[in-house]
């Protein structure tokens, strides 16, 4: 008969009191890994529960309780009357791997599969410690434990339910809640029949263009516009017309100048806060607008995701509260100032669109109805509005210093002006540099700055730069290396 290992288990096994965790997980999953390491092989007898209870000072019925966790999972095996004995569950995978070794992927398929250029976007990854983005907020204003909080909560109550029981009381729950939310912050007069809520902002352009758009349809939006709206557009067979903007937002005489009646299928616009100047459509406008799409017979998708982060002192009316949705689909978010899983989408427009619209919740995904009924707590709790608060607060107190630093750091050399609404600086250089240059140069001093961000032709050299999630030290640390940046740019360029 075979002695046991003499391994000191004070080695290899390290409880954590303060941990959450069950010791006798936590003896578990070190002891795994203690096999996996070779520390411990298939094969070694171990001591008796007491002995390693003594050396751990730990109570023998938790060295018993870890022990029966690691059987069921298959690393140890006890022999009655003989012993417990260590296994190793993968060792015959690891072997199998050996003997069938696999394989990586081609570089290039050897099959034909189709290529969408339209898709490709400007989205890139960085690994400089600060950055800028177009317009995100500050996920860590609000404590994530207490979003969690909600979450756990809802599930905790969910396993007390029959499990076959129907889900649709939670979702009618949730956008009774969301539907009180947007009346009382926007003055809507809504049901929840007007109003489906979608995950993400994607999912709602892309069901927007499959109910809508056919190909070759004219769609028009901005001279300088949003590449996500344009690319799922295009993606759906759209012809894409570009519109002049100024500081009063899209031209709609141009539009009255340039097409005829019929021509158009829909018109894309943010009238609080266009992307990406931040400007915003004036009243006389939306109602030229308005007027012009009964006249065209033209639809209007009003995009209004930026209201929560709107600070104007009296809301200005949305094309879809004038119109009454006759010719107009609001799409809006909820929830942006928290934690990018706990945010929702949704659309608001005629009962039979919004119903056509739901059948492509089964492609796209349907929202998880446990988040849809934590959403929902955090709105009936009245919890929303406090934290709606708290971010607007933070936001205000940002946007003043950001630009305060705009105006210190460049002086004359820019212009902009600051946003009523949205989480971006529109700032135009009156000097001719060349961005792509300033984007190196930055990116050399541990700055990145998105391509996203750059906007440049003949007659405009632009940055749209998000203030939002930057706190007091990293604002004033990314402005002073964007200056030097600038400098060095500028100088390069005199000197050439």
């Amino acid at each position: 008969m075979s002695s046991p290992v003499k391994v000191r288990f004070q080695s290899i096994i390290k409880i954590d009191r303060r941990s959450k965790e069950a010791i006798y997980m936590q003896f578990a999953y070190q002891f795994i890994n203690a096999v996996k390491r070779n520390y411990l092989e298939a094969g070694d007898k171990l001591p008796g529960s007491r002995k390693i209870a003594e050396a751990l000072q730990l109570h023998r019925k938790t060295i018993v309780a870890a022990f029966t966790e690691l059987q069921e999972q298959g690393w140890v095996k006890t022999l009655p009357g003989i012993g417990t004995f260590v296994k190793n569950p993968e060792s015959s995978r690891s072997n199998a791997l050996k003997q069938n070794a696999f394989k990586q992927p081609p570089k290039k398929a050897d099959f034909r599969f189709r290529k969408d250029f339209i898709l490709d976007t400007p989205l890139e990854g960085n690994v400089e410690e600060y950055y800028f983005t177009d317009g995100t907020p500050d996920y860590r204003i609000i404590n994530s434990e207490e979003l969690v909080r909600f979450y756990a909560s809802v599930l905790k109550r969910k396993n007390k339910l029959n499990p076959h029981s129907n889900s649709n009381d939670e979702n009618v729950f949730f956008r009774n809640q969301l539907s009180n939310y947007i009346n009382l912050t926007r003055g809507f007069h809504l049901s929840r029949n007007f109003l489906l809520p979608v995950s993400g902002v994607e999912q709602v352009l892309s069901i927007l263009s499959r109910l809508l758009i056919n190909s070759a349809d004219i769609v028009l939006v901005e001279e300088l516009s949003y590449f996500l709206p344009n690319m799922i557009f295009n993606q759906a067979g759209a012809k894409l017309k570009t519109i002049p903007l100024d500081g009063n937002g899209m031209d709609i005489d141009f539009i009255k100048n340039n097409f005829k009646a019929g021509e158009i299928r829909l018109v894309y616009i943010n009238t609080r806060c266009q992307y990406p100047t931040s400007v915003n459509l004036s009243e006389n406008r939306k109602s030229q607008l308005l007027e012009l799409a009964k006249e065209y017979n033209f639809i209007i998708i009003e995009d209004d995701t930026d209201f929560e982060f709107s600070m104007e002192k009296s809301k200005s009316d949305t094309l879809f509260a004038k119109n009454g949705g006759n010719c107009v689909i609001y799409m809006g978010s909820f929830g942006k100032f928290l934690q990018p899983g706990f945010q929702m989408n949704f659309i608001i427009g005629p009962q039979d669109l919004l119903k056509e619209g739901a059948k492509y919740l089964n492609v796209f995904g349907k929202t998880d109805l446990m988040k849809q009924k934590a959403l929902g707590e955090i709105i009936h709790q009245g919890d929303i509005h406090r934290y709606q608060r708290k971010s607007k607060k933070i936001l205000t107190e940002r946007k003043e210093l950001f630009a305060n630093l705009l105006t210190y750091h460049f002086g004359k050399k820019i212009e902009f002006k600051i946003p009523e609404s949205g989480l971006a600086f529109w700032i135009e250089f009156k000097e001719n540099i060349s961005l792509v240059l300033l984007q190196k140069e930055a990116r050399t001093r541990d700055l990145f700055i998105p391509s996203l961000c750059l906007y440049q032709n003949r007659d405009l050299t632009a940055l749209r730069l998000s203030f939002a999630h930057l706190n007091e030290y990293e604002m004033e640390k990314t402005l002073l290396i964007l200056k030097d940046a600038f400098n060095e740019v500028s100088i390069s360029k005199i000197e050439l």
